[in-house]
């Protein structure tokens, strides 16, 4: 159990509390033919402040909304894992892709939009893989999407060779998933060539990620041209998963966007408050205290009229 106030910034108000005793106050005048009659008292000394300090504070209290509460939470991950598989070939050095910046070449636009992808993947354990002549892990499956993307600015075009080997970054791919515990796994795999390296044949790979039950879905980048259609539009069509076709960058960003609408990334966490909140007890006070003022003089009166 938890105590705290929703509004608290109206506790700023006690700081007039002071007031209450050392503030001039307006009086009404009496006079009187001897002052020695008059016997001076401290406001220190008299109950009328203290009450009133304790009502405005009561009040106060109820202004800044007391509540108690629990606070439990659902910490089980219910995102996916899912795999960044990006062409690093000698051929993504070509520019023009991206209208906007002539001189960016695909390599670079696309690890721009690939890390503003990673961005909206909250729930997400998310892994690069990058491959040209060899496939290789440039990040594992992480939460830390701000990681993620500083390692993905890490590569460069040609670091992992000028050819393109499609099967064995299917194959890399997997066995980065291997890691994962998540039941939805997906690869995403953005390519502007077609397979002529690797050991592993993109069929014996597609034919792995069916047995396992992951997605990819395949990206060509460019002109329809330069890249191997038909193989991109099979590993998407034998995993269960989309293909699409990327010729410039505004596209390869809606691409994106239909891929994030087609594999949601849910809420990391879910978080509980159960809370109840406390005014009635402060206003309730409140309400005691002034019957009790007002009645106080009337009882006085009545105890007169006695005597």
């Amino acid at each position: 159990m938890h105590f705290t106030f929703g509004s608290p910034y109206f506790l700023v108000l006690l700081l007039l509390l002071p007031c209450f005793l050392w503030c001039k106050q307006y009086s009404r005048i009496y006079y009187f033919p001897k002052l020695e009659w008059i016997r001076r008292q401290s406001p220190l000394l008299s109950w009328e402040p203290w009450l009133k300090m304790i009502l405005f504070t009561l009040m106060v209290f109820a202004l800044a909304k007391p509540f108690v509460y629990d606070a439990s939470s659902n910490q089980h991950k219910k995102g996916r894992d899912l795999i960044l598989a990006i062409d690093a070939s000698g051929s993504m050095a070509q520019s023009g892709f991206d209208g906007k910046d002539r001189f960016k070449n695909k390599y670079e636009t696309t690890l721009e939009l690939s890390s503003a992808f990673t961005q909206k993947r909250f729930d997400d354990n998310m892994g690069v893989v990058v491959f040209g002549t060899f496939a290789y892990t440039a990040s594992p499956l992480t939460y830390d999407l701000e990681a993620l993307s500083y390692l993905l600015e890490m590569t460069t075009v040609g670091l992992a060779g000028e050819s393109t080997a499609i099967g064995d970054a299917l194959m890399q791919s997997m066995r980065t998933l291997s890691y994962g515990e998540a039941k939805n796994k997906a690869i995403i795999l953005l390519t502007d060539g077609y397979h002529n390296a690797g050991r592993t044949s993109p069929s014996a790979a597609v034919a792995k990620a069916k047995a396992l039950g992951i997605k990819i879905y395949t990206i060509g980048i460019g002109k329809k041209s330069d890249y191997d259609v038909a193989l991109l539009e099979t590993i998407a069509k034998e995993s269960g998963a989309k293909n699409y076709a990327a010729s410039s960058a505004a596209e390869l960003a809606k691409i994106y966007g239909e891929i994030d609408a087609l594999e949601p990334s849910p809420i990391r966490s879910e978080n509980y408050l159960n809370q109840k909140l406390l005014i009635l007890f402060p206003l309730s006070i409140v309400f005691v205290l002034l019957l009790l003022w007002v009645l106080y003089p009337k009882r006085e009166i009545l105890m007169g009229g006695k005597v």
